[in-house]
């Protein structure tokens, strides 16, 4: 407790008619049952120290450079910065306007107290104030402190016990602190409207400008503003309220000696010239004009909501992101991001029912260089064309908020052949060679029992080649360079679907429809044959990442699109010792596996392979042909067009493209497009890199490249393949109806 004698000069000074008085926004007529010795026992029973709770701050987002901003995230836009780095003008007008004798009293003006209470004795209720810069600045630390609507209430409520508290609270904090460090505190919680909150945030919305280079009239509007924000807007039509009170800042700075009267004068005969702005809030407000970042700052912020470090929860993560203060560096490249959008636009118009995207991942960190898509990131639908199958909705074109790349609640489209390379790896992973060989017929009666439709003869899936000329001997390499549909179901079926399934998984693919996670079940994986070609939903964030794995030489990393993040204090975050922005890799695959699959990967693009044969030809030559560096990747097709892709990678980068209707995914996208995603990735990459080392990919070791097979092995082969020859031969008529179609 505090001894009695500690209060006695304000309760000297604010003793009139034997009561405390405070009248700043409660009637003072509640006091009047308050003797001395009741006073001075109330603010010996009030508590002392202002307990002071980290206000919210803004979170600045940036590109990867740590200079170039993308958004900001806040509830309250507020950055608080050193009393050094504000114009002299702001600190003398808030002075001036809200405690001429700040610098004289202790945290309670005795004077002020004794003017406010017999001006509105007189009155006959509250026309005066004597709340101090100090006792304001306690009010504003309660309230952004408040954890309840209680607490909230209590920090503001017009009573004599609030008054009694902020007096005694203010007394002890001007015992801890200077009177800088106070206005300092001041001046960056104070709100003069418009959502901003603090000097920093007023000087941007009000005059687009730092607080350092505030003159003097801009100085005056500000702290005119803080009484009452709302009544003296100058951003409204009608300016004279905001004038008057600006002038009466004005000619207050003169009476206190800050400015002469001639520089007063010439000030107030000034007009308000604003130059208002709007900082930019989450997603929607990211600050290209185009919004092209939007899909990866939408990534962002689901990729944050699933950080534990941020949070008990991800609403609770989400808060933190908006009232944190972090200074994020994402991993968002604004030149490879540039690109990428060129090209896609180049081939698809933001008009446009197709969607087309690519993601850009950097192997060995996985951090996202790129998500573009020809839409823009935007809440405003209401020039979107309708939904090309209901007519009376809206599609998602041009304007649309939906994850289209990945992140957040969408499954992603079908990736075709792509997802070859999972049955490629889990083969090799078994330790079958690149070598192994099968007789690929047209069409390839397999033991897995499907439901009817296009694919099916009878109970069994029958899947076929696109072309005729694919019919022979297949290798890894050939059959993935070809994208050999009926030698890679007979590899699935050595291997086994579940383990082509598992493999998916290890990579950080994750099902997201209820049929996908049956299918992926380890009641159902070994029997789901269609797997290898590619009938799940997936997205692009995740095959982009697939191929950045075997570009690592095998090395997972989780996609990650940050670089660095920094809390209010400058501290890098960390999260059980580790930092939260570090990439998080493990091993997903052997180094000799994940070079062994890249051999094949390399006769899809033209670039051919190290070890093996590719058959003469690859479905993607125009990759390598454009790029000129060593590439590998895959395409993939589904059944009618309804979607067309393309991983691609070098040592250095990774990308995955696309193309598909996300309104209407059951629709054709045409043949025309079946190349689009394969020169986007060979175009964005070739920008990307340029002016980079052509790094060579490490070919395979012997092991995984061709190994004797056992006698046994080759009788099998043997009887499959007389077994699928006679099969051909019964199933002519069928086939080349098919083929027709």
């Amino acid at each position: 407790m505090v001894a009695a004698g500690k209060v006695a000069p304000l309760v000297r000074a604010g003793l009139i008619a034997g009561l405390v008085i405070a009248g700043l926004a409660y009637p003072l007529a509640a006091l009047a049952g308050l003797g001395v010795k009741a006073g001075t026992e109330a603010l010996q029973g009030l508590p002392e120290e202002l307990i002071e709770v980290p206000t919210a701050q803004t979170t600045y987002v940036y590109a990867k450079d740590g200079k170039t901003p993308l958004t900001m995230f806040y509830e309250e836009h507020r950055k608080p910065i050193k009393i050094a780095e504000m114009s002299p003008y702001i600190t003398q007008a808030i002075v001036a306007s809200e405690d001429t004798r700040f610098y004289e009293h202790n945290g309670v003006d005795a004077k002020g107290v004794a003017r406010a209470f017999v001006a509105n004795q007189k009155a006959g209720g509250v026309s005066q104030g004597a709340s101090t810069l100090t006792m304001q600045y306690v009010r504003m630390a309660l309230r952004d402190g408040a954890q309840t609507p209680k607490e909230a209430l209590e920090a503001t409520e017009q009573t004599p016990q609030r008054k009694l508290r902020e007096m005694r609270m203010a007394i002890e904090l001007e015992k801890r602190m200077s009177k800088q460090e106070i206005l300092e505190r001041y001046l960056n919680t104070a709100y003069y409207g418009h959502r901003a909150y603090g000097i920093f945030a007023a000087s941007q919305v009000f005059f687009s400008k730092l607080p350092r280079d505030l003159n003097l009239n801009e100085a005056a509007l500000l702290a005119g503003l803080v009484k009452a924000p709302s009544a003296y807007d100058p951003a409204t039509q009608d300016r004279q309220a905001a004038t008057s009170r600006r002038n009466y800042v004005i000619d207050q700075m003169h009476k206190i000696g800050a400015i002469t009267p001639q520089r007063a004068a010439t000030a107030k005969r000034e007009p308000i010239r604003l130059k208002l702005s709007s900082p930019p809030n989450d997603c929607i407000g990211v600050a290209d004009k185009r919004n092209d970042w939007g899909f990866f700052c939408d990534y962002l912020k689901s990729w944050w909501k699933e950080q534990p470090a941020f949070g008990r929860n991800p609403m609770e993560r989400e808060e933190n992101l908006r009232r944190g203060g972090y200074r994020i560096v994402t991993s968002i490249d604004p030149k490879v991001q540039a690109s990428a959008m060129k090209h896609i636009l180049d081939k698809e118009k933001r008009r446009s029912r197709i969607a087309h995207g690519q993601v850009i991942i950097e192997p060995n960190t996985g951090r996202v260089l790129s998500m573009a898509v020809n839409r823009r990131y935007s809440l405003d639908q209401k020039d979107n064309k309708r939904h090309s199958r209901y007519r009376h909705l809206k599609g998602n074109y041009p304007n649309t908020v939906n994850p289209l790349l990945g992140g957040g609640t969408m499954a992603g489209y079908q990736a075709g052949s792509t997802f070859k390379i999972f049955t490629l790896l889990a083969a090799l992973d078994e330790g079958m060679p690149l070598s192994t060989s099968y007789y690929s017929p047209q069409r390839f009666y397999s033991k897995y029992i499907t439901a009817p439709g296009p694919a099916t003869c009878g109970v069994r899936w029958c899947p076929k080649n696109s072309t005729a000329s694919m019919t022979g001997n297949q290798t890894m390499w050939s059959g993935f360079g070809k994208s050999v549909n009926t030698y890679f179901v007979q590899l699935e079926q050595k291997v086994g679907a579940e383990k082509a399934v598992r493999m998916a998984e290890r990579l950080g693919l994750r099902w997201r429809t209820d049929i996908d996670r049956k299918l992926a079940s380890p009641e159902h994986a070994s029997g789901w044959g269609a797997f290898t070609l590619g009938v799940s939903d997936v997205t692009p964030i995740e095959m982009a990442n697939v191929f950045a794995t075997l570009a690592a030489e095998g090395n997972y990393c989780e996609p990650l699109p940050v670089r660095s993040i920094r809390t209010r204090d400058g501290k890098e975050a960390t999260f059980q010792g580790k930092v939260v922005a570090a990439p998080r890799c493990h091993r997903a695959v052997s180094v000799d596996v994940a070079r062994a699959a890249t051999d094949a990967a390399r006769c899809v693009t033209g670039y051919g392979a190290a070890r093996g044969s590719c058959g003469g030809w690859g479905t993607s030559e125009m990759v390598y042909g454009v790029l000129r560096r060593p590439v590998a990747g895959k395409s993939g097709t589904t059944d009618s067009n309804k979607s067309a892709w393309f991983c691609g990678f070098t040592p250095q980068l990774a990308a995955a493209a696309f193309v598909a209707d996300p309104d209407n995914p059951e629709k054709n996208v045409g043949s025309s497009r079946s190349t689009t995603s394969k020169y986007t990735v060979a175009e964005t990459l070739k920008d990307a890199l340029k002016g980079k080392p052509k790094t060579k990919f490490t070919p395979p070791s012997g092991g995984l490249v061709s190994r004797w097979h056992d006698r046994d092995r080759d009788r099998d082969q043997d009887s499959d393949r007389d077994r699928d020859r006679d099969s051909d031969r019964d199933h002519d008529d069928e086939r080349d109806d098919e083929d027709r179609d």
